[in-house]
């Protein structure tokens, strides 16, 4: 894992906010932002899971796509992804495959995190594309957005 750079805070207060409109429609609070190499907003996105019907729809994967149509390549060279959640497999595998260059992170997901929790995918030296990991960036603030999700959702019985 990497240390903190001095606009990491910033970028992830966006991604918060992108947490928070998740819940808007139902979605688990996770929010996403890709920014350049040079510093400039790529896009920002929010699980979308249960707005679209689709299990794919995860914060990352929608700004992961958004940010290589915006580019017009699917290679992210040189770009950082601020996720509010520690990304899932299916996540961290598109994060490789999309040759992301350094992906920071909120709260630990010790249930399904690919990147330090449960797996290694970015610093995997079988796969043909490596990332830097930064964790932990203002984790409370997202692991309060998911307890406080998962509460309500537990106290009307659904889950």
């Amino acid at each position: 894992m990497s240390s903190l750079t001095n606009d990491d805070e910033f970028w992830m207060r966006l991604a918060l906010a992108e947490a928070d409109a998740a819940t808007a429609h139902g979605d688990v609070p996770v929010g996403a932002v890709v920014v350049s190499a040079e510093g400039v907003e790529l896009s920002r996105d929010h699980n979308r899971r249960e707005a679209l019907a689709d299990p794919t729809a995860h914060a990352e994967l929608l700004a992961v796509r958004t940010a290589a149509q915006s580019r017009g390549h699917w290679r992210l060279e040189g770009a950082t992804l601020y996720v509010t959640l520690e990304p899932c497999a299916m996540c961290a595998g598109a994060l490789v495959n999309s040759r992301i260059a350094r992906v920071v992170f909120g709260a630990l997901d010790a249930k399904a995190g690919a990147l330090t929790s449960l797996f290694t995918l970015g610093s995997d030296t079988r796969l043909n594309h490596r990332f830097v990991v930064t964790g932990g960036v203002l984790a409370s603030e997202g692991a309060e957005r998911l307890s406080r999700f998962f509460q309500k959702l537990r106290a009307a019985g659904e889950k």
